[in-house]
């Protein structure tokens, strides 16, 4: 009997010293796996507590949405009450017949990840250059008292135009600086954004978006501030 058990012993030394290093690649690829299918849902990032769909006919410069997520950090809350303001802003690219192939295939991705934001109720917010456009495409956009459209209907009355919310126009929100083309560019983040227009959206259907009472309120005093 004392024969087996170290005849086992000497078994498993042996086969650990020629399939050691197997077995730790194989942890650690299993670890890199775990680690990218969590990040991939999302489970170690804390949730936005307001998200906002920007769409236009070009991208906002990264140094413009950072500057956008941080004003609205500045006048929301946590409202989800995980100890971190967060604002996540979508960006969208939408309404350009483009013939060259690379950036139709560009917007194309653009609206249908449009779509899912609209169909799984991300954004609570929509950003818009061409806010009678959307309208007339998703009818989304929410009337003064939070209601759907009956009919086919346009933005009037839904929408807030940056430039007349003090609010908003009155933010300091430093200046960009991108690239086109080659070409670096810079300007004033308030200017890019003092041609747009914020909407809320409305709700079909029992889905809703997170924390949408808080949004609501922050929507009412933006509302409350605008010309």
């Amino acid at each position: 009997m004392y024969e087996i058990k170290i005849n086992r012993k000497k078994a498993i030394k042996n086969w650990w010293y020629y399939y050691k290093w197997y077995v730790i690649c194989g942890i650690i690829l299993l670890g890199i796996a775990c680690n990218l299918i969590i990040n991939a849902l999302g489970l170690w990032k804390k949730k936005p507590d307001i998200q906002i769909a920007y769409i236009g006919k070009t991208a906002l410069p990264q140094d413009t949405i950072s500057a956008l997520e941080q004003a609205f950090t500045s006048i929301a809350g946590d409202y989800n009450q995980d100890g971190k303001i967060i604002v996540k802003v979508n960006q969208y690219i939408d309404g350009i017949q483009n013939s060259d192939v690379e950036t139709a295939y560009y917007e194309y991705a653009s609206e249908i990840s449009l779509i899912g934001d609209i169909s799984d109720c991300e954004s609570y917010f929509f950003l818009m250059d061409d806010p009678d456009n959307f309208q007339r495409e998703f009818q989304l956009l929410a009337a003064r008292d939070g209601s759907c459209p009956d009919t086919m209907d346009y933005a009037a009355g839904k929408v807030i135009a940056w430039s007349d919310c003090t609010t908003l126009a009155e933010m300091e929100l430093g200046s960009y600086t991108t690239i086109v083309l080659g070409e670096t560019l810079t300007g004033s983040n308030q200017e890019l954004l003092s041609t747009l227009f914020l909407g809320r959206r409305c709700f079909f259907t029992d889905d809703r978006t997170d924390n949408v009472e808080q949004c609501s309120t922050l929507w009412e005093l933006l509302a409350d501030t605008a010309k």
